[in-house]
């Protein structure tokens, strides 16, 4: 039902470190990138030559651009970046588009093919510096999840703040804010996929053997990130709309609290490592604890509309909780910026 194959992190150096990642509105743990699987060898005598050939050259498309690109997109790329947040990300996005449905006939209807190709994959939140499985469904898993990091990459690209035409400080557009939106939805979506309709295909014991940056509970937190992000988005939208009222603020900002939450109870108990996985669990702390404090502030500015006694007294305490939070959303950025790898 799959062979199982896990390196020791110390064995061979392919895990890529930069040393620092720029500039971060949305954090991604890393890329896992593949390498290199001969299909010929595997399935030359079960397909024929075209398919083999068809599948080799779309992997191959893959290894090569995610080898190259993977160190370098986990960086800010301003120069690179186009209005869609990056021509690379792209492009590697669209070629896993197109090897995926081809994938897919590995394992369509329980096919016998599934076991037959040994996929390998550098990890980077997994102590083990790579894992190999002779299962097809554990290469869609691993093509969906890297299709959620370019997605989320390619966002973060988008909300970074660019000099304006005016000369005024940076900021970020509107179009840029509302087409993140759309691309957070994707990545959460893919992973959606991946908890509810792949994961399910490998038995429990092989499920076990998967690297944690494919466990279930990183999988749920970064599609429950994304979502929290979403909500981060359209309050900033709120906050600068003079028609949206303090009880839609007051909304957004519990709904975010909801999601970023569930982010946390879904990684806080995961064996993270490797500096990645580490910075992850501090990224989904600072924006728990930032979600908490706008959700306090607004709730205080609502309770302070109220003509009462009473409510004056539960609004100055809703309003020092916020502080609060918001003093110690600062210690948890301080400290998530600092660990490795830097980010600011």
């Amino acid at each position: 039902m799959g062979c199982i194959v896990s390196t020791p992190k110390d064995s061979g150096g392919n895990r890529r470190r930069p040393g620092s990642i720029g500039e971060v509105f949305v954090y991604i743990p890393g890329f896992r990138i593949p390498k290199a699987v001969d299909f010929s060898v595997s399935l030359g005598d079960h397909l024929s030559k075209n398919s083999v050939e068809r599948l080799s050259a779309l992997r191959t498309r893959i290894v090569v651009m995610a080898g190259q690109e993977a160190p370098t997109v986990t960086r800010t790329k301003r120069k690179s970046a186009t209005q869609h947040g990056g021509s690379t990300l792209a492009d590697l996005h669209q070629a896993l588009e197109d090897y995926l449905p081809v994938l897919l006939g590995l394992v369509k209807d329980g096919s016998h093919l599934q076991h037959k190709v040994q996929f390998v994959w550098i990890n980077q939140e997994d102590d083990a510096e790579e894992t190999a499985m002779s299962n097809a469904w554990y290469e869609v898993l691993s093509v969906l999840h890297l299709m959620a990091m370019l997605l989320l990459s390619q966002a973060n690209l988008l909300l970074l703040p660019r000099i304006s035409t005016d000369g005024y400080q940076p900021k970020v557009s509107a179009e840029s804010r509302r087409a993140s939106i759309d691309i957070f939805l994707k990545a959460a979506g893919y992973l959606d996929c991946a908890v509810r309709h792949v994961l399910p295909q490998f038995p429990a014991a092989l499920r076990r053997d998967l690297p944690v940056d494919l466990a279930e509970g990183v999988l749920r937190a970064l599609c429950l990130q994304a979502l929290g992000q979403v909500v981060d988005i359209q309050l900033g939208m709120a906050i600068d709309s003079a028609k949206a009222t303090l009880a839609v603020k007051r909304r957004l900002a519990c709904e975010m609290v909801k999601y970023w939450q569930q982010a946390q109870d879904n990684i806080m108990n995961l064996p993270l490592a490797n500096g990645w996985g580490e910075k992850h669990r501090l990224f989904v702390k600072w924006k728990y604890v930032e979600a908490k404090a706008a959700a306090y502030y607004y709730h205080g500015l609502i309770l302070d509309e109220g003509n009462t006694e009473k409510s004056h007294g539960m609004a100055v305490a809703a309003l020092q909780a916020a502080d609060e939070y918001f003093k110690e959303s600062r210690r948890a950025c301080e400290a998530f910026n600092a660990a490795s790898p830097l980010s600011r």
